[in-house]
């Protein structure tokens, strides 16, 4: 738990001279020589061997779903598989385990599918049905926000086709208006995953303390949580009084289209709700979909005509929502991947007032594909940008992925403009959105200092205008994370900041995009506590 600390031997980023730094009650108390620090604390603090690392601020993953790591726990990774047979396989090995395990419930839920893997056939339950051995198999794609389900789940859960929802999702039919099987957002897509086996409390709440301790092995020390509901609150609340969490914790509590006035009230009553290494605050909205099936909203239609139709039936009632949540006194982040999208919810900020009660602005997530008008009145309004450049890993380099497909080259070519944002005087933060990607920032900030394959030189190159340097991506996971979340003691190296630092064997804005994901994270601390050491 928190305490004193003192940590030698090592380089202190921006500080040229100073070799040691001294933690009381969680606050850094001197940064200097070994001297200088032993004076601040006493003899009995915890010692901290740098091991001649570099200390940073802690790195903060401002979008990711901790609360995920449950639900996935007993899940099929397939995030390795590229091609149809390779699914096929690893679909049937899963059939076979449950059968050789003779689960009661039968199900096989897999997760992580690229859309390659269905590249040139339709996304249908009944392509795979034969090598599930007719049980009933739940496919999630990367991104979270398509699934497939064969016609024995579709039946089990009782999906018929005739399903309508009060947002953009859609149960895909055929001619015959019989479901194919895809399932396009979550209202969808839920319908069928409400019928998995659900992890018990204990189950939930060790998955959920193992990736945090997986988070702080990669100098993590704190994340920005968009899965929130009061029951994720529980538990971080539960896990914080009993033994500490291990990162520190900003959730947000999502509202769905279909709330209504008492559970909008609910979420309002939650607004307040903290503990000592955790809050809330913070609202999450979703604007429209995912460009991969033509429900990103966009200005101009994609090259298939999808694109232009509304996440919000009543586009006007998402600017009401925002206002009622900005008057309770939330920050508010909205997931918006489209151009129109992203435009739309800057009107909506502005409209309401750009900065929540405690004068942390709002967000925008993701912003794959933005306009010069509407960055530069994102970057005049000080909204922050959340991106998440190691989505391109998905990217081919000859177009044929299905997200440049549905853009074309001219509005792919505006894909995850990073440097742009800076250029514009907006703030950037970066995050994993794992379980979507990898959730180690090495792998973050690789992705957005060469917008190619790390470690690959020969590999394609995204935009290469439009790359970050180190320095730029580490601020975009240190200070800028923290001034983003209204956090202005995080993210910083002086006396009187948290001290929530990680210590890297070299300095990880200088060592090269290719070589960050194997740069030895030494140690990692959260409020003054040791949550990491190598």
């Amino acid at each position: 738990m928190t305490g004193d600390l003192i940590i030698t031997d090592v380089r202190v980023r921006g500080i040229p001279a100073a070799g040691a730094i001294a933690v009381r009650d969680g606050v850094i108390v001197a940064i200097g020589s070994e001297a200088d620090a032993r004076a601040e604390i006493p003899r009995t603090a915890e010692h901290l061997d740098g091991r001649g690392g570099v200390v940073t601020p802690g790195l903060i993953d401002s979008h990711c779903h901790p609360s995920s790591s449950a639900g996935l726990a007993r899940a099929v990774d397939l995030g390795e598989v590229r091609s149809w047979d390779g699914f096929l396989a690893a679909v049937r090995r899963a059939a076979e385990a449950s059968r050789s395990r003779r689960d009661p419930s039968g199900w096989i839920h897999i997760w992580n599918v690229d859309y390659a893997v269905f590249a040139g056939r339709p996304i249908t339950g009944g392509a795979f049905a034969e090598a599930a051995l007719g049980l009933p198999c739940y496919v999630q794609f990367f991104d979270g926000h398509t699934a497939v389900a064969t016609p024995r789940a579709l039946a089990e859960a009782g999906v018929t086709g005739r399903e309508r929802f009060s947002d953009a999702a859609i149960v895909v039919v055929d001619a015959d208006g019989v479901p194919t099987g895809e399932l396009r957002e979550r209202s969808a897509f839920q319908l069928v995953a409400a019928h998995l086996p659900q992890p018990g409390r204990e189950a939930a709440r060790s998955a959920l303390i193992a990736q945090l301790r997986e988070l702080a092995r990669v100098g993590v020390t704190g994340a920005v949580s968009m899965d929130g509901t009061r029951e994720s609150l529980d538990l971080y609340e539960d896990i914080d009084q009993a033994e500490g969490l291990g990162v520190r914790i900003v959730s947000a509590l999502t509202h769905r289209q279909d709330f209504g006035a008492d559970e909008v009230a609910d979420l309002i009553a939650q607004r307040d709700r903290r503990g000592r290494r955790w809050r809330g605050g913070l609202i999450k909205l979703y604007h429209d979909g995912v460009i991969d099936t033509g429900t990103g909203w966009l200005y101009e239609p994609d090259t298939l005509g999808d694109g232009t139709a509304p996440f919000w039936p009543r586009p006007q009632r998402y600017r009401e929502v925002v206002a009622d949540y900005a008057r309770a006194g939330f920050q508010i982040a909205t997931h918006a991947i489209g151009d129109r999208a992203v435009g739309q919810t800057i009107d909506a900020y502005l409209a309401a007032g750009v900065r929540s009660a405690s004068g942390a602005p709002h967000r925008i997530e993701h912003l794959e594909t933005l306009t010069d008008e509407d960055l530069g009145r994102a970057a005049r309004a000080g909204i922050t940008i959340s991106m998440q450049p190691l989505h391109m890993q998905w990217r081919h380099g000859d177009g044929s992925d299905s997200w440049a497909r549905r853009l074309g080259p001219t509005r792919s070519a505006r894909g995850w403009r990073a440097a742009d944002v800076l250029r514009a005087g907006a703030t950037l933060v970066l995050g994993s959105d794992w379980p979507v990607a990898q959730f180690d920032p090495r792998i973050g900030m690789a992705w957005a200092m060469l917008r190619r394959s790390p470690g690959d030189p020969d590999a394609p190159v995204f935009d290469g205008h439009l790359r970050l340097t180190g320095a730029q991506a580490l601020d975009a996971y240190t200070r800028a994370a923290a001034l983003a979340i209204g956090e202005p003691r995080l993210g910083r190296l002086e006396v009187g900041a948290l001290a929530d630092l990680a210590v890297f064997a070299e300095d990880p804005a200088t060592v090269g995009g290719d070589d960050i994901g194997a740069l030895p994270v030494l140690a990692t601390v959260v409020d003054g506590e040791v949550t990491h050491r190598r």
